[in-house]
């Protein structure tokens, strides 16, 4: 068994096309189709969504105390 690569385009009916080259004297063939899928569009962000319903502590860059990081949590 012989194998030969084709990279084709998939028409939009959904058909993939081929000529076989004339010096490839064959009467069957097996065809493998590897394809990739087309990534989904992702949907546009609406910024401000949740404006106003966070609140960050006036506090919240201060450094944090040394019990938060030497008192084991087990």
């Amino acid at each position: 068994m012989h194998a030969i690569e084709f990279p084709v385009e998939i028409d939009h009916n959904q058909q993939i096309h081929l000529q076989l080259p004339h010096t490839i004297h064959a009467h069957k063939a097996k065809v493998i189709v590897m394809y990739e899928e087309i990534a989904q569009p992702l949907r546009p962000v609406t910024l401000g969504l949740f404006k106003g319903k966070i609140k960050i502590s006036d506090d919240f860059n201060d450094p944090l105390p040394d019990s938060f990081w030497l008192e084991s949590k087990l």
